[in-house]
């Protein structure tokens, strides 16, 4: 059977997801519910509404769920940036994971376009 743990698009954004919830564990214990809430939240928000969307009937259904995936990850990028600029992040680790974060977008995209072309939905 075909599961939200085969697509690589839920992989990589689960990646992400596993990937923040590590750097913010550094972050000041001030921002834990700020910076650190908002951008665990962000990043889970991409995977969980992949597999939310995953099993909805109908195309427009599917594309609204990827749409809250899309909108959480720029979400992530920019609290990324946020993080980086206020010291919490350095250079090498935001690099790093801004790169995966274009990766997700990519792979958002494509899922997208295969969304849009399924010949076998509703």
């Amino acid at each position: 059977m075909n599961t939200f743990e085969s697509l690589l698009v839920w992989k990589k954004s689960h990646e992400l997801t596993l990937k923040i919830y590590e750097i913010t564990k550094s972050f000041p214990k001030e921002e834990i519910f700020g910076i650190t809430s908002q951008i665990r939240r962000a990043s889970y928000s991409v995977p969980s509404n992949i597999v939310e969307g995953r099993k909805k009937s109908t195309v427009p259904h599917r594309l609204s769920f990827l749409s809250h995936s899309i909108g959480s990850l720029e979400e992530v990028k920019y609290f990324l940036l946020l993080s980086k600029d206020l010291g919490y992040l350095n250079q090498e680790i935001y690099d790093t994971i801004f790169s995966l974060t274009e990766e997700v977008g990519r792979l958002l995209n494509g899922y997208e376009k295969f969304i849009k072309n399924d010949k076998f939905s509703s």
